[in-house]
């Protein structure tokens, strides 16, 4: 008869933790990113900035253009005189500014995501194509990047703007057109060293094209190091725009952009400073909260490519 030791009892009893199956990559990714403070307070603010903007039209409580001038530079409602009719106070032609703001993140956010899209989109095939064949495309794509790099982008925007005229489609062709450079640089360093890989030397053994490699074996991989990069120029992209706005060459009147609130603003900031603090305010905490997904998602893919 088998006598069960202290050992074979142990073993019956404890589960088999080895045959336990991994956790999923979207659990991992949701630890890592709880596990990082700042990214989480990024990922925060920019959900609330992003669900605020994409429900303005319903929870906006007037109309973004309409003016009345009866009720202009009402004051926000934590300071005297203010109203609970206009939370966040009246500019200079009475148009309720919580409205203008919640339009005006809609016009942020939309010229930074198409035009990053655009520039994405030319950087990374520049890339991709350089870092793949070398050689001769290698050195043209080089020069183009250094001429793109000799070039100051606000600048150029400056003096492109002034020239064809401020509008939402001229900001987001400008920014697509100047904002490139980056994308370039990681798409032509990352397919280099990935066109001598097994995998893509396996892929060409069985007689794959050069488009087919570069658009299913190359592009994947890019997915990470590129998301970080497409994360840091949508900030740089709004700055950019509220920058053009500002000087009366991006998002013209009476389209709400958060610039132009503060440069219709300036002239009042002495004596009712949230005419420009609040739309400064509200710009910071979204670039910065771009930044901080950037960089956290920065080092969660270092942490996962480590382990």
């Amino acid at each position: 008869m088998k006598t069960l030791t202290a050992e074979t009892m142990k073993n019956s009893v404890a589960p088999h933790t080895d045959l336990l199956p991994e956790p999923g990559p979207w659990p991992r990714w949701c630890r890592k990113i709880l596990g990082h403070h700042s990214m989480t307070l990024g990922v925060v603010i920019l959900g609330t900035i992003m669900l605020l903007a994409m429900l303005a039209p319903l929870i906006s409580p007037h109309d973004p253009y309409a003016q009345d001038v009866s009720h202009r530079l009402i004051p926000p409602i934590w300071q005297q005189k203010g109203s609970w009719e206009h939370l966040l106070g009246t500019d200079k032609l009475g148009r309720d500014y919580l409205s203008r703001l919640l339009y005006g993140a809609r016009v942020s956010l939309t010229i930074g995501l198409v035009s990053v899209m655009l520039s994405g989109s030319i950087g990374i095939t520049l890339g991709v194509l350089a870092g793949y064949f070398g050689g001769r495309i290698d050195a043209l794509v080089s020069y183009i990047l250094t001429v793109r790099l000799a070039m100051p982008v606000i600048l150029v925007a400056l003096a492109l703007a002034s020239l064809v005229g401020g509008s939402v489609k001229v900001v987001i062709v400008l920014l697509g057109l100047l904002l490139w450079d980056r994308f370039l640089i990681v798409s032509r360093s990352v397919t280099h060293q990935l066109r001598e890989a097994e995998f893509i030397a396996a892929a060409k053994t069985l007689g794959a094209s050069s488009l087919f490699i570069m658009l299913r074996e190359i592009l994947p991989n890019l997915i990470g190091p590129l998301t970080v990069v497409a994360t840091l120029e949508i900030a740089h992209a709004i700055l950019l725009e509220a920058t053009l706005s500002f000087l009366g060459l991006g998002v013209q009147p009476p389209m709400p952009s958060w610039g132009l609130m503060v440069a219709e603003g300036k002239a009042y900031m002495f004596f009712q400073p949230w005419v420009i603090l609040i739309p400064g305010v509200v710009l910071a905490l979204l670039v910065l909260s771009i930044n901080l997904v950037g960089d956290g998602l920065r080092d969660v893919t270092a942490l996962d490519g480590r382990n």
